[in-house]
């Protein structure tokens, strides 16, 4: 492959200090490793206190639907905020220790109780955690749109973010393990106990970037600050508020380029948490025939090779997309993963579990550039809608880009639990499933992602933001603006 164009020099001033880059990645894995916790540490419901796997699904789903409307409001009041310290950083400062600390209190779950007290305390807790943390990674997520307006750097930017993130992944796969010690009794213990140790790590992680990043796009019209001193002043804001966010959301789903990325986005991680919920019954049922001890070794052992192959793929795909392009990087990367999806049918042998570990690091390609590469692309997004609309609404862009992620895992846990259930699934047979189970769970765990992959493919092949183009946005904004 050749370069298709000569890429221009990022200047100095558009560079981040890798320390700078450092502190936003710390928060991505603050970020994964709520994402990691509140969705891997379900099963704990299923296999420690014998919820049915439906209503599982239900949990992991039911408070995602909230995430429709809290994250563009939380993007939209992110985009208008004024304080000295800048429109993102008080809230990720906020939110960096609130939704740990609920993570915590979520899995501490009184003992002797009914299913439908479980099912009802944890969907009222969890309503409340995806709250706050909508209040740390909303902001969040802008803020790495905005912390540079180079084409190159800003694949840099995320390649490092997503490098660091990507520990989460390396420690997710171990959590099954974790909560079957000994030690803590029984997988009830386990959870409650996990859950404590990633609060602590989260809130230690996720306040760096507000202490030691700085925003671009903070400096506001004071009139904008000026609060209202009659009752009719404040009616008056409030309706221009409403309106705002109705007029902003509306101009966010107008980008088609935008749409395309969230439609892509949503293909690709939605096949692969459903992948990651139903492998690890796959695995223990299957592979191991109910054996869950043997089993947790594997799942941690695939789950490892991944992660590690992971920190090789992002380095390939920031290279990539600044070498080929970003189009055409994400054409190479989710055209590999789909290659290992497809090898996992053959590699699931009783006879061989070490088979297991192959179509790993090639699966590896498909989360491994999706956010490298996307987080960049929304961020040159966001620039084409500045041009357009003469606003920067990077806190939108972002919040609605999320919001087909957090949808994406909700379907897969919801969708996982009903094809489990699907497929005849019964916890109470263990290891004597009957034939019939364990084909389907394979058919299942092999062809979502695969044809979800390429769906997703066809989306991005008419994606339009190119570097020469991205750089004459830049250009034109900034002649605008009255920059150099």
């Amino acid at each position: 492959m050749t370069a298709p164009y000569r890429h221009a020099e990022t200047a100095p001033e558009d560079r981040i200090p890798f320390l700078k880059m450092g502190a936003y990645g710390a928060g991505g894995l603050a970020n994964n490793l709520l994402a990691a916790g509140s969705g891997g540490m379900m099963i704990a419901l299923n296999l420690g206190y014998g919820m049915n796997p439906a209503l599982v699904g239900l949990l992991g789903a039911l408070p995602r639907l909230t995430d429709a409307v809290t994250d563009p409001v939380m993007g939209h009041v992110s985009d208008h905020t004024r304080t000295r310290w800048g429109r993102r950083r008080p809230y990720i400062f906020l939110g960096a220790i609130a939704a740990p600390a609920l993570l915590a209190l979520l899995w501490q779950l009184p003992e002797g109780r009914s299913e439908s007290f479980y099912f009802n305390y944890f969907l009222i807790g969890s309503f409340v955690f995806y709250l706050a943390y909508t209040v740390f990674a909303t902001p969040w997520v802008a803020l790495g749109y905005e912390l540079t307006p180079d084409y190159n750097e800003r694949t840099r930017l995320m390649g490092v973010q997503n490098f660091i993130a990507q520990v989460a992944w390396l420690i997710a796969p171990w959590f099954l393990w974790f909560m079957e010690r000994p030690a803590f009794g029984d997988m009830r213990g386990g959870a409650a106990a996990l859950a404590v140790v990633l609060a602590l790590g989260c809130a230690g992680l996720g306040i760096l970037p507000a202490i030691f990043l700085r925003e671009r796009h903070a400096a506001t019209d004071p009139r904008e600050a000026e609060r209202p001193t009659r009752a009719s002043d404040a009616l008056a804001v409030g309706l221009k508020a409403v309106t705002g966010f109705i007029v902003g959301f509306g101009k966010t789903l107008g980008s088609l380029d935008f749409l395309k990325l969230c439609g892509a986005t949503f293909l690709v991680f939605n096949g692969f948490q459903l992948v990651a919920a139903f492998q690890s019954y796959v695995i223990i049922f299957y592979v191991f025939a109910g054996d869950q001890d043997a089993a947790a070794y594997w799942v941690g052992a695939v789950g490892t090779v991944s992660a590690i192959a992971t920190f090789g793929v992002i380095a390939l795909t920031t290279f990539l997309g600044t070498w080929i392009g970003k189009r055409r990087a994400f054409f190479v990367c989710i055209g590999i993963s789909t290659l290992g999806y497809g090898a996992k049918w053959f590699c699931y042998d009783p006879a061989n579990p070490w088979l297991l570990l192959l179509p790993a690091p090639l699966m590896a390609f498909g989360l491994g550039s999706l956010f490298t590469l996307m987080g960049s692309m929304v961020a040159d997004v966001c620039d084409q809608d500045e041009l357009k609309t003469g606003e920067r609404r990077e806190g939108m862009y972002g919040a609605i880009f999320w919001w087909v992620v957090k949808l994406g895992m909700a379907a897969a846990l919801a969708a996982g639990g009903f094809l489990l259930n699907a497929t005849g699934f019964d916890v109470d047979l263990a290891g004597e499933q009957t034939e019939r189970t364990l084909f389907l769970m394979r058919v299942f765990d092999v062809t979502v992602p695969l044809v979800a992959s390429i769906v997703a493919l066809l989306l991005i092949a008419s994606y339009g933001i190119t570097e020469p183009k991205a750089r004459a946005i830049r250009a034109a904004l900034e002649e605008r603006r009255g920059v150099r």
